[in-house]
């Protein structure tokens, strides 16, 4: 019998001039809420998510810049803070509070996570790390160079799961660095590696994975 699935919702909120957020809805209650980034490519992978054997998980996409430079000020803390900072802003807070007056969801700290690929990957542990108290989970695919672990980490550290290929060594050993560190700041880390390049089926199969390490714990 097919599961049944849930619907892809698309709204434009108006950081920016207008950036598009795609929610996806399970078919049942969400029992746990991940937000994204790259949600042009993210988005779609809600339905994996409905497929597997975890929990309900509604996954929140906000859209990327379409200029790449753009794109990596907005989820790499280290190059333009002021162009970081008010994505965070759009993310953290008009992102969040649209869900919560759209879809009446708003869960706590345990049942949320922020997840991100290659550059919005960064942005996964940037942000992670900045609001624990929203986020409890940190889900990172391939994550880029341009944000590295500092020199401590302090506070309290979302639980974080870590994921690369072995045909994208870059990413792998930025993957590998975060864990190594996040792991000495007290966090519990979980770090896959999988035959793989630098892409989006990988990341896709391995979502639903992360996805149960978070929640069903």
């Amino acid at each position: 019998m097919e599961p049944v699935m849930g619907e892809c919702v698309t709204e434009t909120l108006g950081y920016d001039g207008g950036r598009k957020v795609t929610v996806y809805l399970p078919a049942r209650p969400p029992e746990a809420v991940v937000f994204a980034g790259d949600g042009q490519v993210t988005a779609p992978w809600g339905r994996a998510l409905e497929a597997a054997s975890g929990p309900p998980t509604m996954l929140v996409a906000a859209h990327r810049a379409a200029d790449e430079t753009v794109r990596l000020h907005e989820y790499s803390p280290g190059f333009d803070p002021e162009r970081f900072a008010a994505h965070e802003r759009f993310f953290v807070g008009d992102v969040r509070s649209w869900v919560h007056s759209r879809f009446g969801v708003a869960l706590p700290a345990a049942r949320t996570g922020v997840f991100g690929v290659s550059a919005s990957g960064e942005m996964s542990l940037a942000l992670g790390l900045r609001h624990p108290e929203i986020y409890g989970a940190i889900l990172c695919a391939s994550p880029g160079g341009g944000f590295r672990p500092p020199a401590e980490i302090g506070g309290v550290v979302p639980r974080t799961y870590l994921v690369a290929g072995r045909q994208e060594p870059f990413f792998l050993e930025n993957a590998t660095r975060w864990a190594h560190a996040l792991r000495g700041a007290g966090a519990q880390v979980a770090l896959t590696e999988r035959p793989g390049s630098h892409g989006g089926r990988f990341w896709r199969e391995e979502l639903p994975l992360m996805v149960a390490w978070a929640f069903q714990q």
